[in-house]
């Protein structure tokens, strides 16, 4: 069976399950809007399931996923493709990572959710990765100057679901280049500039917003003392 062929047939068995795993994704984002430990620090929960042409094109763009000693196989399609329910935790400024970090672990705790990998950043700047790195967040740097903290958990035995948490800021950027750059990029030269031109600015918009909380949490220090 060819590549297009064994492409193709992972579609359709993802396509079967592609309900369980909405009504999954919806209950999921439901949990952590409304844990106690969570709610207070996010602005909001955005979730989904993966294209089933993206997914196609995800199989086809690497070989090895359907050819060599490593591919994937019928047993193994829900947990090798780790984004084929994509949950997104948005907040305001950096600093509620840590509170959010905390409480995501707990509630794991909590269901019985494995983390199936090691929760990592993608992240460009200095500051952001000692930040992450103080946390225990393996770092890996982003060439598009954009930050996101990536977890993979394995709900039960039969898929693994993608975490994703960043400010509102990224999500701007991401939202844009997610459309014209996935999951082919755009041709234009001139767009694919301005998008990273768009990565700079909203990076520092976070840090200006980072910078806003602190001087008000500063200034009720001073109100208190």
């Amino acid at each position: 069976m060819g590549r297009s062929e064994t492409a193709t047939r992972f579609v359709k068995l993802y396509l079967a399950q592609r309900d369980s795993f909405e009504t999954f994704a919806s209950n999921f984002a439901a949990t952590i809007r409304s844990h106690g430990d969570i709610k207070p620090y996010i602005h909001s929960v955005k979730y989904r399931t993966k294209d089933p042409v993206h997914l196609r094109k995800k199989l086809l763009k690497k070989p090895a996923y359907l050819t060599g000693p490593k591919r994937i196989t019928e047993s193994t399609l829900f947990h090798r493709i780790n984004d084929l329910v994509g949950v997104r935790i948005l907040h305001l400024n950096t600093r509620q990572f840590k509170d959010i970090d905390a409480g995501l672990r707990k509630m794991f705790d909590e269901w019985k959710y494995r983390v199936y990998a090691r929760p990592f950043a993608r992240t460009w700047d200095d500051e952001s990765r000692n930040y992450f790195k103080g946390l225990g967040i393996r770092i890996e740097k982003s060439p598009t100057m954009y930050t996101s903290v990536h977890y993979v958990i394995e709900p039960n035995k039969k898929f693994t679901c993608e975490i994703q948490v960043r400010t509102l800021m990224e999500e701007v950027w991401g939202e844009v280049d997610h459309t014209l750059n996935y999951p082919k990029k755009t041709k234009s030269i001139a767009c694919g500039e301005q998008i990273l031109a768009l990565a700079r600015a909203t990076s520092s918009c976070t840090r200006l917003v980072d910078s806003i909380f602190a001087s008000h949490s500063e200034h009720l220090k001073l109100q208190r003392g």
